[in-house]
């Protein structure tokens, strides 16, 4: 599991300052956990997080090598806006078992279970093989399935209920909408299955052409980013054969 950094924004603009840069609804937050995205103006990936109200504030959950660049992004569109961000020293915990006081449910799959955000570390996370999970669903991860490279439409956003297209106008929208209703995709994450072992990042071939590149592995199975047109059952990856499912 990636290290994980705990903003908290306050201030009278939160709601609307977010709302204007990010992908999904701030609106959203009434009822649980958020899982979003800050794009670049062209409608790439910069950090994909987590929102959760806290009291007056909202705190933010994103992977920490992330954090520093993210803080600064942050405060490049704040201006004049009412909005402070500061580091927390809070933990993120989460589990897949019964969840304890305070948790909620992680938004972009049922099977990921809870989160929940802490002073102190305990022990009631559990030994759940989150590879594997996110292997199953094709949850991506950050800085793995999710690079600068990304359009998080390719990426599954709309599955992970990451991107809400109603909301109105947020940074790299246009993009995203138009990859959404004017194109087919042609590339995307997508679950296949594998015989053997290469590193993330291995090429993925088929029929002697490119066809993609291999990312999370789990046992048999794993996350690859693939051209579709070009996914078949007998493309390989370094010494692994890779088999589009």
């Amino acid at each position: 599991m990636t290290a994980r950094r705990i903003l908290r924004l306050t201030g009278g603009d939160v709601d609307i300052f977010l709302q204007g840069l990010i992908t999904n609804d701030i609106a959203r937050l009434d009822a649980g956990i958020v899982y979003t995205a800050l794009l670049t103006p062209q409608g790439k990936y910069l950090a994909d997080f987590f929102l959760s109200r806290d009291g007056d504030g909202v705190l933010l959950d994103a992977d920490e090598d992330l954090s520093d660049s993210l803080i600064k992004r942050l405060s490049m569109y704040k201006l004049r806006a009412d909005v402070t961000i500061t580091k927390t020293d809070l933990v993120m915990q989460r589990g897949t078992g019964p969840a304890p006081d305070g948790a909620l449910p992680d938004p972009r799959h049922a099977a990921l279970g809870w989160r929940r955000y802490v002073a102190e570390p305990t022990d009631e996370e559990d030994d759940t093989d989150w590879d594997a999970l996110r292997v199953a669903h094709c949850i991506p991860e950050t800085g793995v399935e999710l690079t600068p490279d990304t359009f998080i439409l390719e990426a599954g956003f709309e599955a992970l209920n990451g991107v809400d297209f109603k909301k109105g106008c947020f940074v790299g929208q246009e993009v995203t909408a138009r990859m959404k209703h004017k194109t087919k995709l042609r590339k995307g994450l997508r679950v296949v299955s594998i015989d053997g072992t290469a590193p993330v990042g291995t090429d993925i071939m088929s029929n002697g052409k490119p066809a993609g590149t291999l990312l999370t592995q789990s046992g048999d199975r794993a996350i690859a980013y693939l051209r579709f047109d070009r996914m078949s059952d007998a493309m390989e990856a370094g010494d692994a054969t890779v088999r589009g499912l």
